[in-house]
């Protein structure tokens, strides 16, 4: 998979986000309907703004996260009604930011972080009809949550909300290859595999080391087994996948702080002109 991060595309918002995850072409059959399918975000940050004048003081930001699909994001189209899949996206999103931003810095204030997803995994490839992954569905969810995660924690950093480190999402799974045996993941495509055993997301802070999100499904044993395959061997696999996804993060975030800096550097130059140009103008009046 190809990640691809970049900010500052929405003029309206506070800061905002783009993440796309695509197969390379030489590995993507050239077929009328492709086996794989993409992932494709947008995220909108917006505050933070005062809270309304009937809500109670709060010392601290409140965070409101919000995940919706397109009705053309998947193969099957949506309907415009949020339903159970989106609500469940939203609330891990929002646990998984509110243990990385820093919410004292912001008393009595709020913000919203809305993510459209474009394009998302599905469970299963169209051909094939089936949709169960080893007895448990909504597979491809669990890597939408991942960019979900990286997402909008680019267009936090690109809001200027202030967070304890970077958030990023990295999802792991466990697979029956068809001799019966089982193997680690990382970044897996739910499309490419007949069963899916267990698949797992984290939200991971690098730099100190923590994890804000842990959504595990499947059959796993706590302990690791014979085959060296367990709960602990999934998570570790998750977090690696998040390690990798933080360099990509880091460069997006470096390139919306020159940005930022470019424009502050411009506004003092754009203020002296304004002020010259008005000075000029000016008539002097003599009694």
């Amino acid at each position: 998979m190809i990640p691809v991060l970049k900010t500052g595309l929405v003029p309206a918002a506070s800061g905002s986000a783009y993440f796309e995850l695509e197969a390379p072409a030489s590995l993507t059959p050239k077929k009328l309907i492709p086996s794989t399918s993409s992932l494709k975000l947008t995220c909108s940050v917006h505050g933070p703004k005062p809270l309304t004048r009937t809500a109670s003081f709060s010392p601290n930001l409140q965070l409101s996260a919000h995940v919706k699909f397109a009705p053309f994001a998947t193969r099957q189209r949506r309907g415009y009604i949020r339903d159970a899949a989106e609500r469940d996206l939203s609330v891990h999103l929002e646990n998984a930011l509110k243990g990385a931003i820093i919410p004292d810095r912001w008393p009595k204030t709020a913000i919203d972080v809305i993510v459209m997803v474009l394009e998302g995994e599905e469970d299963s490839w169209l051909g094939n009809g089936t949709v169960s992954k080893g007895g448990f569905e909504n597979a491809g969810m669990m890597n939408v949550l991942a960019g979900c995660l990286t997402v909008a924690s680019a267009a936090l950093a690109d809001a200027r909300i202030d967070c304890l480190d970077l958030l990023a999402g990295g999802a792991a799974a466990i697979v029956s290859e068809p001799d019966g045996t089982r193997m680690k993941l990382l970044d897996p495509c739910p499309t490419d595999h007949e069963e899916l055993n267990a698949i797992c997301v984290v939200g991971y802070l690098p730099a100190r080391d923590e994890v804000t999100e842990l959504w595990v499904k499947g059959d796993l044993a706590t302990k690791t087994d014979d085959s060296g395959l367990g709960l602990e061997t999934l998570v570790d696999g998750a977090i690696n996948t998040a390690r990798g996804v933080q360099s990509v993060l880091r460069e997006a975030v470096k390139e919306s702080a020159e940005r930022w800096a470019q424009n502050i550097a411009s506004t003092p130059a754009t203020l002296s002109s304004k002020s010259s140009a008005n000075a000029a103008h000016d008539v002097e009046m003599k009694i």
